[in-house]
């Protein structure tokens, strides 16, 4: 891209006038993994973190950090987002669970960071919850993985991270 939408002529910050853009179905699908000791993974999996359901809790975070992306992001749009998804893939071979974290709106401007942030925070929920556990949890490959709409059409991320 030869132009930084962000800045404008000055050089100052700006947040990117979409006015005259065309409203479309746009969205986005991103991933976060964390990585955890045996133990830390069997107990989430089998419920039996003390300060309750890991995996429910870490979702409504992702979902709400969704919603308050533009508060945390500066220059991000405010979007009345039309749906808000997260689902966990645990991984018993890698003591993983993958996040996945799916967004979706019809609107001028993308939907991309607000998948981002639901992945983001619903792994640092999860790390939260567990932490007095096995504080050496790792997060991991945090990336978009598909998004769709928009003038730059469809971007499919060409193989798993």
């Amino acid at each position: 891209m030869s132009e930084l939408t962000h800045i404008d002529e000055s050089g100052r910050v700006r947040m990117v006038d979409v006015t005259e853009k065309k409203p479309t179905q746009r969205t986005a699908v991103a991933q976060a993994v964390v990585h955890m000791s045996e133990e830390t993974f069997q107990r989430i999996t089998a419920g039996t973190v003390s300060k309750g359901n890991v995996l429910e809790a870490a979702r409504i975070a992702g979902v709400m950090g969704a919603k308050k992306t533009a508060d945390l992001i500066p220059m991000c749009h405010p979007l009345n987002l039309t749906h808000a998804q997260v689902d966990f893939f645990p991984d018993a071979t890698n003591c993983s669970i993958r996040i996945e974290g799916t967004a979706r709106i019809f609107d001028q401007t993308g939907i991309e960071m607000e998948a981002l942030t639901a992945v983001s925070v619903a792994a640092l929920t999860l790390y939260d919850m567990c932490k007095a556990i096995d504080k050496s949890m790792t997060i991991t490959d945090i990336c978009l993985l598909k998004k769709t709409g928009g003038k730059s059409g469809t971007f499919v991320r060409d193989k798993a991270v």
